[in-house]
């Protein structure tokens, strides 16, 4: 069973932003801050700088989906609650977390600002176990169970359909159970907010470089090539397959960096891309990307 929580839908707007009043502030805002951060937009219908930041909010809560809520005070309309919060120019916005501000900002800011604002406080309820469930998820890949790994993944995108590490979790779950084409046709659909995504390239690469795999040659076979005659590059490029496909990174990566060390520009830059590739598949803090990248810089720069 999953560990994080099953929303359906995506919450409505209406139960996301609501208008205020001092009636309901402790229930709409402190009760239930308690429970999601609450953005409190202080305005009034004749500030001018309000309809602009008010909108601008209003899309970045909506795009958090749930993670906070938003709480309209018309400050005409509820002098007392602006009196008691000490607001002394509009637009203020406040935010709440657990019954109390947190955080806040006067005046108009930029979108970015404004995105940056809102992130900060999803932030501060966590993220429904999502994470514990994703590492569960690679877990199960990284002890063979692939296809428990594939339904936790396309379970946490249900919730989240843009969430790049869970998308690029499910391409690797389907690769680790032999199932390429479907993790090519889940990369034809990657959602556009997340095709660039480092998870979405890294899976790329993993099913590039499986395709290889299928067709490596014999790891020694092609060794005794290489030693038999070292000016042989297409020899030495397909053991660097072979090698990686045996599950011989490191080896693979040597043999590239030996090629290009030799001769940087044969089968237009093959080996400097192979690299790139295999880099790509890697964990950016993997030792051997470290040691591979470090050599290949000191060969590029020499």
């Amino acid at each position: 069973m999953l560990e994080f929580s099953q929303k359906q839908d995506a919450p409505a707007a209406g139960d996301l932003i609501r208008d205020v009043t001092e009636a309901d502030f402790m229930k709409e805002v402190i009760e239930a801050s308690r429970e999601v951060p609450v953005i409190v937009d202080f305005w009034a219908p004749w500030c001018g700088p309000c309809k602009t930041l008010g909108p601008a909010l209003e899309a970045a809560v909506t795009a958090a989906k749930g993670k906070v809520r938003m709480a309209k005070v018309n400050v005409d309309e509820n002098q007392m609650i602006a009196a008691q919060l000490r607001i002394q120019s509009i637009p203020t916005v406040y935010a709440f977390w657990e019954g109390k501000p947190v955080d806040g900002f006067q005046g108009a800011v930029q979108g970015s600002e404004i995105k940056a604002f809102v992130d900060r406080l999803a932030g501060l309820a966590g993220d429904g176990g999502l994470s514990e469930a994703l590492d569960a998820a690679e877990q199960m890949i990284a002890e063979g169970a692939a296809v428990d790994a594939a339904e936790t993944f396309a379970a946490i995108l249900g919730e989240e359909p843009e969430n790049a590490r869970a998308y690029g979790g499910l391409v690797r779950a389907h690769l680790a159970a032999g199932s390429k084409d479907e993790a090519e046709g889940l990369l034809a659909a990657v959602p556009a907010a997340i095709a660039y995504a480092a998870e979405i390239e890294a899976a790329r690469a993993q099913l590039a470089l499986a395709r290889q795999a299928a067709n490596a040659g014999p790891v020694a076979e092609l060794l005794d090539r290489v030693l038999s005659h070292p000016d042989d590059h297409e020899a030495r490029f397909d053991l660097a397959q072979a090698l990686h496909a045996a599950g011989k990174v490191e080896g693979a990566v040597e043999e590239l960096l030996e090629l290009f060390r030799r001769d940087r520009e044969w089968n237009d830059g093959a080996a400097k891309k192979q690299l790139f590739t295999i880099f790509e598949a890697l964990k950016p803090t993997d030792p051997i990307v470290l040691k591979g990248r470090r050599k290949l810089s000191s060969m590029i720069f020499a």
